[in-house]
């Protein structure tokens, strides 16, 4: 039975996408705004619970296609079996690395959903339409791993916001804008939009940013990668290097070629998201730079 008469990218939303839905972004609210209370769940369940715990990230995917002709075995093995791969890696990772200077297992896992998600490995699994229900499931695997198993300690994944989170966004978004206007201008990367959007389209387009783009890749690249990489290399070689990395995962945005000048732009904002996260260790601080810059290239420059 469907939710409603409309159809959202030509396809009904019906109530087991809906709780499919649901089941996808409880783990990242719920890490997001309880963590403390998270933790305890998890630690009070046995050790062989903690590694298959995840394998339920595999249930969105049988509710979404279940009696369609996208449903495969294979695919629904793999959305079951890959989150728990990568607990156990991270729970290995975990006892053999307890200083937490970043194990190859940490950065196996950060190349294999990295790549999962800029070239689009997992998206033929889903409808049309439904691509992104792969990488909120990554996330959450992520998320899972890292936060309760690994226990990766500064990552600053808490999203009740600060007011040092709003003061530092702001600098940093002031910091840049500047300085990205003038030279993607002259490369012709951007241009100016007369239009005065509404407040309602300015504030919906922030907010989806901020929850669906910004925190997802602001907690992948400077919570999980800076991160294990400040105590490898430093904090200014681990700044320039994950910015450096951001960047390129923008290689094939917009086209279907290398698009030099998304890779600059992207790389140059890294600089400046990382040092957000950086001052406090907090997510949100990064994020709202980012979703800052996201909302304002996406309304006003284009």
């Amino acid at each position: 039975m469907p939710l409603a008469a409309d159809y959202t990218g030509g396809r009904m939303v019906t109530w087991p996408i809906a709780i499919a839905a649901l089941m996808a972004l409880a783990p990242y609210l719920a890490a997001a705004f309880f963590r403390e209370w998270v933790a305890r769940v998890v630690s009070r369940l046995p050790p062989i619970g903690r590694i298959l715990a995840p394998c339920v990230l595999g249930i969105p995917y049988a509710l979404v296609t279940a009696g369609s002709d996208q449903f495969r075995w294979g695919w629904l093995a793999l959305y079951c079996l890959l989150p728990v791969a990568l607990a156990a890696l991270l729970l290995q990772a975990r006892r053999i690395d307890p200083q937490q200077k970043g194990n190859w297992r940490d950065f196996l896992i950060l190349l294999s959903v990295g790549l999962a998600v800029d070239l689009r490995w997992l998206e033929p699994a889903w409808p049309a339409h439904m691509a992104v229900f792969s990488k909120v499931l990554l996330l959450d695997a992520g998320i899972y791993g890292f936060g309760f198993l690994r226990e990766l300690e500064g990552v600053g994944f808490d999203l009740r916001l600060r007011g040092s989170d709003f003061g530092i966004a702001l600098r940093e978004f002031l910091f840049y804008a500047p300085m990205a206007i003038v030279l993607s201008l002259s490369m012709g990367f951007l241009h100016f939009h007369a239009a005065w959007p509404a407040a309602s389209q300015w504030t919906t387009a922030l907010l989806f940013t901020f929850f669906f783009i910004a925190v997802p890749e602001e907690l992948f690249f400077r919570g999980w990668m800076q991160n294990l990489l400040e105590k490898r290399c430093g904090r200014y070689p681990a700044l320039f290097v994950t910015a450096v990395v951001f960047g390129l995962s923008h290689w094939n945005k917009r086209t279907a070629d290398f698009n030099w000048r998304y890779v600059l732009m992207a790389a140059i904002a890294g600089v400046f998201y990382g040092r957000a996260w950086r001052q406090g260790r907090r997510v949100g601080a990064s994020a709202l730079t980012h979703a800052g810059v996201d909302t304002v290239w996406s309304l006003w420059l284009r």
